[in-house]
């Protein structure tokens, strides 16, 4: 992997990236909504997108289905950075081949450094600390550092769900780093994560109400401190509706939120791969979105 990265780093800086969900109906895809959807996330400020990551159900995706929605997105924000779900080489390569600008790497369990060094051949790697409920790795901070040595290793996306307390340590790692970035992906709690020193945000929660959560970026940014706290509020509000136990329900409840936000039609918010949700969740998440909406103004 010879392309230099300081490019790549200045467009994801304060920047946010929606990892979207794939809408589906009645359990396939439906390929209408995806193109609805990617052209509605196209007029949004953001950075990027991040494709077949755990939002976007890669691992389950066939892998003809998993390249078209690769595709689709790529042809719709043709000017956005779009990061690919990577959980070995092979889909590294095929990420590589349908148009990605980087990937975020599944963490493996065995040779951390070793396998990062190998994913990186094929594009610029974003490491992914992720709670180890979600299937995560608890790397310790040595290992770490070594990990953000490997040429090709843009940063670290940091999901802990719930825990300040390693958000912080990595934080303080990072801020050793200058050329690496910091990307939360902290949906419960966004706002509290970039005062940390998040440089970007690559969330979930970012699938719908996408404006007001690059407005928040953008007053971190500008440090334009009544903005921030409003929206911030918001934005909370919001998680608190959509990440919440179940937490595999989330996806489910963004396609929801995004439905309401008119991304695309109500009916193709199937997830086949998550779990049931109880009657009347669907009604809470779209309140939750009039809420946020009424806040962004």
């Amino acid at each position: 992997m010879t392309r230099p990265l300081s490019a790549l780093v200045e467009r994801l800086r304060h920047g946010l990236v929606p990892a979207v969900p794939v809408p589906c109906r009645n359990g396939k895809l439906d390929d209408g909504a995806l193109a609805d959807y990617a052209r509605w996330m196209a007029k949004w400020p953001v950075a990027g997108v991040a494709v077949g990551v755990h939002t976007g159900r890669g691992r389950h995706l066939a892998p003809a289905d998993r390249r078209h929605v690769l595709g689709v997105w790529r042809g719709a924000m043709s000017d956005r950075v779009l990061v690919a779900g990577a959980w070995d080489e092979a889909s590294a390569i095929e990420a590589r081949e349908s148009g990605a600008d980087a990937i975020l790497a599944f963490p493996p369990r065995d040779d951390p450094v070793a396998y990062h060094e190998r994913l990186a051949r094929e594009l610029p790697v974003l490491l992914f600390y992720l709670y180890e409920a979600a299937g995560g790795v608890a790397w310790p901070m040595s290992t770490l550092r070594s990990l953000l040595a490997v040429p090709g290793v843009l940063g670290i996306k940091v999901a802990t769900l719930d825990s300040v307390m390693t958000f912080q340590e990595i934080a303080a790692v990072i801020r050793e780093m200058p050329d690496k970035l910091l990307v939360t992906g902290e949906d419960r709690f966004l706002g509290y994560s970039l005062l940390l020193g998040a440089d970007a945000a690559l969330i979930g929660m970012g699938a719908a109400l996408t404006d007001v959560q690059a407005a928040l970026l953008s007053a971190r940014r500008d440090a334009d401190w009544p903005r921030f706290v409003r929206l911030a509020a918001a934005c909370d509000d919001f998680a608190r509706a959509t990440f919440r136990p179940p937490m595999e329900g989330y996806v489910r409840r963004m396609l929801w939120a995004a439905a309401a936000d008119g991304a695309f039609g109500p009916e193709a918010c199937d997830d086949p791969w998550g779990p049931a949700l109880p009657d009347g969740e669907r009604d809470e998440v779209t309140a939750a979105v009039r809420r946020a909406r009424a806040a962004r103004g």
